[in-house]
């Protein structure tokens, strides 16, 4: 299966993987994340090259995950900003973040999640929304649809 197929997968995980499936990219969500929104630093801080850094933001903004908006018109400066559908990646970062923690950490933590409300420090976790019982991946079963099982039959099937 090559890269471009991915996009046309019925499996939405290769088709995110697809959207999403690039240091860079991953690395300005951090930024973003983290409250930086200027392209100075962004570049500063992902190390990126202001081509690679350009064209990586110019696709988030197509994909709807960032907005850019005018700080500046002389010269033109933009902010860039999550969306709704950007913000939804929080988990995803989180994610990252925490197996990172767990598995390449030494020492303390470079990044702490911090509960607005309460103040304190929280390693998120995932939850079952019925049971509120904690998640780990030998407690679910996945179900694949009709269609991607079919998909599966016809990669497995020599042509």
């Amino acid at each position: 299966m090559s890269r471009a197929d991915l996009a046309e997968n019925t499996c939405t995980v290769a088709r995110a993987i697809e959207l999403f499936g690039d240091a860079w990219m991953l690395m300005i969500l951090r930024e973003t994340f983290l409250g930086n929104r200027r392209f100075d630093d962004l570049q500063r801080q992902t190390g990126a090259s202001p081509h690679l850094l350009s064209r990586r933001l110019k696709r988030l903004q197509d994909i709807g995950v960032l907005r850019r908006e005018a700080y500046s018109e002389h010269p033109a400066r933009y902010d860039y900003l999550l969306t709704a559908m950007g913000r939804d990646l929080w988990p995803v970062i989180i994610s990252i973040k925490s197996w990172g923690d767990k598995w390449l950490g030494e020492g303390p933590h470079s990044i702490n999640i911090q509960h607005k409300s309460c103040g304190h420090v929280v390693v998120p976790q995932m939850t079952c929304p019925a049971c509120h019982k904690s998640m780990e991946a030998y407690d679910a079963q996945a179900s694949l649809s009709e269609e991607f099982e079919l998909e599966r039959d016809a990669i497995r099937s020599p042509a």
